[in-house]
């Protein structure tokens, strides 16, 4: 018993000095797995260097096996050129002459619509006609009135002027004069209002007759006889003459799409015709719903484009005169970031490197490439998967 007590103690103590100390012994099994990782890495390079040097050796007895054992690649030699970014976006064909036609005063009943949708109208035209038989009588009315007035107008004339002529005579008395006068010239007053009235009631029996503002074509006609026209969206005219492409283009390009930037546009309803211009308008407001800001670019005139139409538009925000690319599909990762493999010559054979590389833009396929590649590299393009730094390469199958 005393001999197991014993023993029981001993294991415990044990246990107890290995707690204590376990952390000491973590550091030490993490430093040497360290220790065995570089000294792996270390051998790896060494043996690489021995099978290239051995693989130099074997190619100087047996040249014929040199190309026998390189991997089949596509080169491509890098060069500088023009690098274009473009932010692809959703837009329309609009006009900037579009007018909803409203009526000069509070609209009426129609009693003649003169045109019909798709007709060219000049500005000025008349489009259609209200019922008018209510100012017609107001417009009459006034010029009775006129006539009434004008009549004891010229009475008071009369009398004005035969009383002048007595005082001249020494005949009657100044206050007949001067009572004559005043009638006169109140009258007068009263003929003056009486055609500014007439005035009033034609300006009121002209505003039945609805015209054109603009020059251009009668898109919409939401009104037909003896229905209520108030103008609003009934009648629309459109004037395809004037031109421009708009779209809304997200905020976080706020910074790089300005006026002056250049702006292509697709139509695909017009056999894909391409439109180029430069942004002329950018809106300075953020729509809180749509994160986006307006711009747009002026267009030529053209009868096959209408307003509304859909376009595809590509607005430049970045270019760079002598840019480095290359096809994006050709970068591949690694531990240390992003890298390509081109091709080296040595001691006339070729020879896959690895190249890490900065990368900036991309548009469509194109990559641009910032650092680690320049003028004259000839990049792996095909055949680059299976390839790995240092292994022979050849561009011909033999």
């Amino acid at each position: 018993m005393r001999q197991i007590l014993k023993l029981a103690f001993t294991a415990s103590f044990l246990l107890t000095l290995a707690a204590c100390g376990g952390g000491k012994q973590d550091n030490s099994a993490l430093a040497k797995k360290k220790a065995d990782m570089e000294k792996l890495k270390a051998d790896q390079k060494s043996l690489a260097d021995k099978i290239s040097k051995l693989q130099d050796e074997i190619d100087k007895l047996d040249p014929s096996a040199a190309n026998a054992n390189a991997k089949l690649v596509s080169l491509q030699a890098i060069g500088q050129g023009t690098f274009d970014h473009y932010i692809d976006l959703q837009g329309k064909v609009d006009a900037y002459n579009v007018a909803y036609i409203a009526p000069r005063g509070q609209g009426g009943f129609v009693k003649a619509i003169y045109v019909k949708q798709g007709d060219y109208v000049k500005k000025g035209q008349t489009i259609l006609k209200l019922d008018g038989a209510v100012l017609s009588q107001s417009l009459a009315a006034a010029q009775q009135q006129l006539g009434g007035v004008k009549a004891q107008l010229d009475q008071a004339k009369s009398i004005y002027e035969r009383q002048q002529n007595l005082w001249k005579q020494n005949i009657g008395t100044e206050i007949q004069v001067l009572n004559a006068k005043t009638n006169m010239e109140a009258l007068q007053s009263q003929y003056n209002a009486a055609q500014a009235n007439i005035r009033l009631a034609q300006e009121q029996l002209n505003t039945t007759s609805i015209v054109s503002e603009i020059d251009g074509t009668v898109n919409v006609i939401n009104v037909k006889v003896g229905e209520f026209f108030n103008g609003g969206q009934q009648i629309q005219v459109v004037n395809n003459n004037d031109l421009k492409l708009t779209v809304n283009v997200p905020e976080n390009y706020a910074d790089r799409v300005k006026v002056g930037s250049t702006l292509v546009a697709t139509l695909p309803e017009s056999n894909n015709e391409t439109i180029t211009t430069k942004v002329n308008v950018s809106g300075k407001v953020i729509d809180p719903v749509t994160r986006s800001f307006y711009v747009e670019g002026k267009i030529p005139s053209d009868k096959k484009l209408r307003a509304n139409q859909l376009a595809m538009i590509r607005i430049m925000d970045y270019s760079k005169p002598d840019a480095i690319t290359i096809p994006v599909n050709t970068l591949q990762t690694d531990d240390k970031g992003k890298f390509v493999l081109v091709a080296v010559e040595e001691n006339g054979k070729l020879t896959a490197q690895k190249r890490q590389v900065e990368i900036g833009e991309l548009y469509g396929d194109q990559l641009e490439i910032k650092g680690g590649l320049n003028t004259g590299d000839k990049l792996i393009t095909e055949g680059f998967q299976s390839v790995y730094d240092g292994q022979r390469i050849t561009t011909s199958q033999k």
